[in-house]
């Protein structure tokens, strides 16, 4: 076709897959605010992880279970504080044969003697028991446990689609027998597969990324490969072996990038299954070592300072968890839809 000078027009150039769900998920204005959270939480992860914000989550530097600062502190009688003898000093020196000696030792004992920092009354967010800060202890609690659910999902969706692709793709002996691995992992119940694996492994971040990736690769491998099963016999990838391509070019390169969306989507629904369960692992003192703080051992020692009436760690762990957890869960249900439009018939 030619415009008003005689030159023909250059046709124009249908959007690709990637910039078509992009314009799809910006016309989702909860997904775009709930991918806004996410990515806020996420940077405030990595400052974390550099040691700029909350790394002194370990410093005492609040009175123990310090109150938020717009409750103001409490009253000397609840705090817990002996209350000191009022009076002049009692003389032993007729009953007690070492009563001399007394200001002789405290005098030596001031040349040692180490001044305190003084403690906060109150923190913004209130402390736990020991007087550290809440609110450092859930941003760093939010880096473990939102790291363990990135790395656990990642390490799961890896091996499920390896493994699914190749089941699918082949089939034969070889899908015969990844077949069976899968029965072998879905025959037990999962929780039960991964408090059996949290006994082999041991505690710490790594190890629960490991418990985690090889507890979860299920879903995703039964998903992949009926997707791979299904692309293998269509016409791009017989026109692709008619021309000579290599099994593993068929699969990585012909059809794995048409089931992108299926891997990445459970990806994203992995991410907010595993931080559940690093949280419950933690909390039964299964997940993270002991000198390290997730959300899980936040709401174990929440528990035993509830019962006091001390609320706010509670209070502070689960409106960090709720959060992020919410907008992920938003997020993810408008990646899907963007990256399967079928779910919403536009195409």
């Amino acid at each position: 076709m030619a415009n008003q000078t005689g030159v023909a027009a250059k046709p124009k150039r249908s959007q690709g897959v990637w910039a078509a769900s992009w314009r799809r998920l910006r016309a989702d204005k909860v997904g775009m605010g709930a991918m806004v959270v996410v990515i806020l939480s996420l940077l405030l992860v990595l400052a974390a992880g550099l040691g700029l914000v909350a790394g002194n989550w370990q410093k005492e530097t609040g009175v123990p279970n310090a109150p938020p600062t717009f409750i103001g502190p409490m009253p000397a009688e609840a705090s817990g504080a002996i209350a000191q003898p009022k009076g002049p000093n009692v003389d032993l020196s007729d009953i007690d044969p070492l009563a001399p000696k007394y200001a002789e030792w405290a005098e030596k004992a001031k040349q040692y003697k180490t001044d305190e920092a003084p403690r906060a009354e109150t923190l913004p967010f209130g402390g736990d028991r020991l007087g550290r800060d809440v609110l450092a202890k859930a941003i760093k609690g939010a880096e473990i446990s939102i790291m363990v659910g990135l790395l656990a999902a990642l390490v799961a969706t890896v091996i499920g689609t390896v493994l699914g692709a190749l089941s699918g793709f082949y089939g034969g002996k070889v899908g015969d027998f990844l077949e069976w691995v899968y029965n072998v992992f879905t025959a037990m119940p999962n929780i039960l597969l991964i408090f059996a694996f949290a006994v082999v492994f041991g505690r710490g971040v790594m190890p629960v990324v490991m418990i985690l990736g090889l507890a979860g690769w299920t879903g995703i491998y039964r998903l992949v490969r009926a997707e791979f099963m299904k692309h293998s016999v269509r016409e791009y990838v017989r026109s692709a072996e008619a021309i000579g391509a290599s099994k593993s070019s068929r699969m990585f390169k012909h059809i794995l990038p048409n089931v992108s969306h299926v891997a990445l989507v459970q990806l994203s629904l992995h991410v907010v299954s595993f931080i559940k369960s690093e949280v419950i692992l933690s909390y039964l003192g299964l997940g993270v070592s002991v000198d390290q703080v997730s959300w899980g051992t936040m709401l174990a020692e929440a528990q035993s300072e509830l019962i006091l009436g001390y609320w706010w760690q509670l209070a502070a762990v689960t409106g960090f968890m709720a959060v992020f957890v919410t907008a992920f869960a938003l997020f993810t249900d408008a990646l899907r839809d963007a990256l399967d439009p079928k779910l919403r018939g536009l195409e």
